[in-house]
This record gives C-alpha cells, sequence and structure tokens, in this order.
C-alpha cells in the first residue's frame, strides 16, 4: 500500500502527537494508517507501508487493542489476522475519554481517598489533606458529569457539544448584565 502525500501527511502528524497523548510514535502512525484505511490491514501490510519491523507493528497493535482503538477481524480464506479502527468516530471519543478516565483518572482518585484517610502528622498534613479534599471533590465533579455525559447519545451529545459557544455567549451576556454593563441582547441561540 503506497500512501498519498495526504494521508502520509496525516500519519506523520499523528506518529507526533502520540507522544503527548501518552503513546509512542509508531502507535500514533499505525492508528492513524487503520483510521484512514476503507479496508482492515495485516500486520505485513502495515508494516510494508509504514517502513516498521514486524516486532513494531506488533508491539503497537497490542497497544492499539489495549486501548479498544483497533480490533482484530479475519478474512475469508485467509488465516493471517487482519486489523481496523473502529469507524465511527463517536465511538472512538468514547473510547479514549473511558480508557484515559480508567488510567489517569482513576488511580488519581484512589491515591486520593488514600490520603484523606490518613491522619496528619502536623499543620502542613492537615493544610495538605484539605486541598487534596478540594481535588477530590473536583475530580468526582467532573468524573459524575463524564458519567452522564457518556450515556447521551451521540446525536445528543454532538447537539450539546454545539451548544458551547451559544451558552458561552449567553453567559457573558449575564455576567456583563450583573457588571452594570447594558449590552443589546445576546445573540439567537
Amino acid at each position: 500500500m503506497q500512501l498519498t502525500p495526504l494521508a502520509e501527511r496525516f500519519v506523520l502528524h499523528f506518529g507526533e502527537m502520540g507522544s503527548r497523548w501518552g503513546v509512542n510514535r509508531t502507535v500514533g502512525q499505525i492508528y492513524a494508517l487503520l483510521f484512514i484505511s476503507p479496508n482492515p490491514l495485516n500486520a505485513d501490510e502495515i508494516g510494508e507501508t509504514l517502513a516498521f519491523s514486524r516486532s513494531n507493528v506488533s508491539m503497537g497493535l497490542k497497544e492499539l487493542q489495549s486501548w479498544r482503538l483497533c480490533k482484530m477481524t479475519h478474512q475469508p480464506g485467509d488465516r493471517r489476522e487482519y486489523f481496523e479502527a473502529p469507524k465511527d468516530v463517536w465511538e472512538i471519543f468514547r473510547t479514549l475519554a473511558e480508557e484515559k478516565k480508567k488510567r489517569e483518572i482513576d488511580p488519581t482518585l484512589s491515591m486520593l481517598r488514600d490520603a484523606m484517610l490518613a491522619s496528619p502528622a502536623n499543620a502542613d498534613d492537615k493544610y495538605a489533606q484539605e486541598r487534596m479534599q478540594e481535588m477530590h471533590e473536583l475530580i468526582e465533579l467532573a468524573t459524575g458529569w463524564f458519567n452522564d455525559i457518556h450515556r447521551l447519545s451521540p446525536e445528543t451529545l454532538e447537539n450539546l457539544m454545539r451548544l458551547g459557544s451559544k451558552v458561552q455567549k449567553v453567559l457573558g451576556f449575564a455576567d456583563r448584565l450583573r457588571g452594570g454593563d447594558k449590552p443589546d441582547k445576546p445573540d439567537a441561540a
């Protein structure tokens, strides 16, 4: 498979962004290739297209499977394993959010709960615990919101996200009113 300049640019960008998202360059590029591929690809096709060794492809695919960002399929009459990214971008968004929560937020909440149960040794520890309590409450609030949002249909979630700028305008209008300004009226929502 030969990448077009557009596809190559996309794949290379995802490789660069991978490290910022917590995966290595190889994993980012493999994911990008699977995402834009109209058909499932086997490991040899992935390695050949991206000029990666078979072992790098294998490790990258295992990482993507652990994130639930690719799934294995089989082709009739072919013993090789093929891989594809989910087609629905909302499913990808939800999966990424769930995995990030599981890998980053949940351990932090667990650590905060443990720290808040400890007996403070001195005033500094007591203050630190109070600050940790504030952080715990914020993360719990955000996690509850995430759980509520996660249950929404993709259509409702998209509509809610599109409301963001309109809500911001209304809130800005309300803030100006409280401040004594007399703006005309908010943009129609």
